[in-house]
């Protein structure tokens, strides 16, 4: 594999260089490949090898680096060694990159390109990753859908590479809106709506006594008095909650088991109601917490009186706020699982409090504050179902469903399937996932169904048609070929790009993982897929020597395994026919 390529040529290089092969791997990289002319496989930055940069001028890097060609020696690994702009190009021997490829995609399975020298020395770590966490009797924005799809990712990204992770959801269920339904139910609620279809009905009792209360102070004052009769711990109006909640939640498990999400710990902001009054009583024991002319509580950050650094913590009557609620949240994950990391994926809109919940944790002592993460990301534009706004996660995945289904039986090559309905829900959602993840994460962009379905170009759908594709080609050939292969078979153009490109999974992976951008796997299998589809079209399988479509079939299965590797990673499930 590329870990085993890149350790031969990081020892050849530090007997060279005098510098141990440890320090060299992360140095050299697998070169793109060129739709233009063949590519070396690996190259070596001089760049990266000089300390001060700055000190070191183009012409000399070129310099450098055809003295350091010069030293170093072809082996049975290395067929060939060249320079290009200030750096070292390495091609490895043909047979051998054919072969232990190939070799190590189907031995490793699932595992490729995780098991790589890139990773090696990683230390197994606790990751608790925060998201999704929709409001209770709420519309379930777009922006929760992508908390929820991006968080999924990260944690399937940890988990892969050997972490330990908590995946948790926290619920808004807690706050006047609570006031609100109690009220609202008790004057337009019914039972049998509320079982059969808990988010709906809540979020339409809601509406309706928002509007009531805006017209009628009666009303108002009567949510008022059941949000404190909550915080007072009543238990009748404590019991109407706790059926509100655990209705919402088993739904709310039904519609994340269609996106295949799932979570360790359904936790909220009720967890925390108590607790938050412990940490207002901690920032008081410290001096932190100041009283305002209003009656409210603030945390002043900047310690100069900074207003873009007040942090309100407490409001009149004594009741907890979001932050405080989240600070008491952190310091009970501490204790509890002892993470080393600790992600929140949000939007943006909510930069600005992570900071100060950051800040206020380090500022009452707790050095772990430094472990806490927020993955901020854009928003979403423009989705709308043809009943109009999406008001919930299930308008979208039925909206997905019913366009996917109508493509489907529109295009002549769709197969005779044993669930359609199934089929087109896992393609539309990897059509929704590529689009969501091509571009950086904290970009807004602008929804479209259309461009979400296009079969053609960098779409979720050619992922999945791809996959497809290529098991068709092993259900249609059967395995029998597959038990030993001829390597020699192999060396067209066609079959050494995809090689190439197998060979950098590792590296697109190690990136992804340092900066939790789901894009470089994106871009990656979408490239992937464009490569498969050119050597599907010249590479026949039909009609050729066995020996030769024994090979042909070797690698279109190495392809389609790497594929649905990134995929899952991705969190799409792959589809075998569409």
């Amino acid at each position: 594999m590329a870990c085993g390529f890149r350790r031969s040529i990081a020892s050849q290089l530090s007997r060279v260089l005098d510098l141990p092969p440890e320090n060299l791997i992360k140095s050299i990289s697998a070169v793109p490949i060129s739709r233009k002319e063949e590519v070396a496989d690996f190259q070596l930055s001089v760049d990266s090898l000089l300390e001060n940069n700055n000190d070191h001028s183009r012409p000399d890097i070129q310099i450098q680096a055809m003295r350091l060609a010069e030293k170093l020696k072809c082996d049975t690994v290395v067929s060939e060694i060249s320079t290009g702009q200030g750096t070292v190009n390495f091609k490895i021997n043909r047979e051998l990159l054919t072969k232990t490829v190939l070799q190590q995609v189907i031995e490793d399975g699932s595992k490729y390109g995780l098991k790589s020298e890139l990773f090696s020395g990683l230390p197994q770590k606790r990751i608790v990753v925060e998201f999704s966490s929709p409001n209770v009797a709420k519309k379930f924005h777009v922006g929760h859908l992508r908390s929820t799809i991006i968080g999924n990712f990260i944690a399937n990204l940890k988990e892969a590479l050997g972490h330990q992770v908590t995946r948790i959801n926290y619920l808004g269920d807690w706050g006047m809106q609570f006031g609100l339904l109690g009220t609202g139910f008790q004057l337009f609620g019914y039972e049998e709506k509320l079982q059969s279809s808990p988010l709906q009905h809540l979020f339409e009792v809601y509406v309706q006594v928002n509007k009531e209360a805006a017209d009628d102070k009666n009303v108002a004052q009567s949510a008022h008095e059941f949000f404190q009769r909550l915080e007072l711990g009543d238990m009748q109006a404590l019991a109407l909650w706790q059926k509100f909640r655990d209705l919402s939640i088993e739904e709310y498990m039904r519609i994340y088991k269609r996106l295949g999400v799932h979570f360790d710990e359904y936790s909220g902001e009720s967890f925390y109601r108590e607790k938050s009054q412990e940490v207002l009583k901690l920032l008081d024991s410290k001096g932190l917490l100041q009283k305002t002319l209003k009656g409210t509580a603030v945390v002043d950050l900047s310690g100069n009186g900074d207003p873009s650094s007040i942090c309100t913590v407490m409001r009149s009557d004594g009741t907890s706020l979001y932050a405080t609620r989240d600070l008491a949240a952190a310091i009970d994950r501490m204790e509890k699982y002892n993470f080393d990391k600790m992600i929140y994926v949000t939007d943006k809109g909510q930069k600005k409090h992570f900071q100060q919940v950051f800040q206020m944790l380090q500022i009452m002592g707790y050095d772990w504050a430094e472990r806490c993460q927020h993955v901020p990301f854009g928003v979403v534009q423009g989705m709308k179902t043809r009943r109009g706004d999406v008001t919930f996660l299930e308008d979208v995945l039925n909206e997905i469903r019913l366009r996917m289904l109508q493509n489907m039986a529109s295009i002549k090559t769709t197969k005779e399937l044993e669930n359609p309905q199934e089929t087109a829900e896992q393609v539309g959602l990897a059509a929704l996932i590529i689009q969501d993840f091509r571009g950086f994460l904290l970009s807004d962009y602008q929804f479209s169904w259309d461009r979400v379905f296009q079969s053609r170009g960098d779409t979720g759908v050619f992922l999945q048609y791809t996959h497809a594709r290529l098991h068709s080609l092993e259900e249609t050939f059967g395995c029998g070929y597959l038990n030993d292969f001829n390597i020699a078979c192999l060396q067209e153009p066609q079959s050494v790009s995809i090689l190439q490109h197998l060979l950098r999974f590792d590296e697109v992976l190690y990136r992804s993982s340092q900066d939790l951008q789901p894009r470089h796997i994106v871009s990656y299998l979408l490239t992937l897929s464009h490569l498969a589809a050119v050597a599907h079209r010249t590479l026949h399988i039909r009609n050729s020597p066995p020996e030769v479509a024994g090979a042909r079939l070797h690698l279109f299965r190495a392809v389609r395994s790497v594929l649905a590797n990134g995929m899952k990673l991705l969190g799409i499930t792959p589809v075998c026919r569409m």
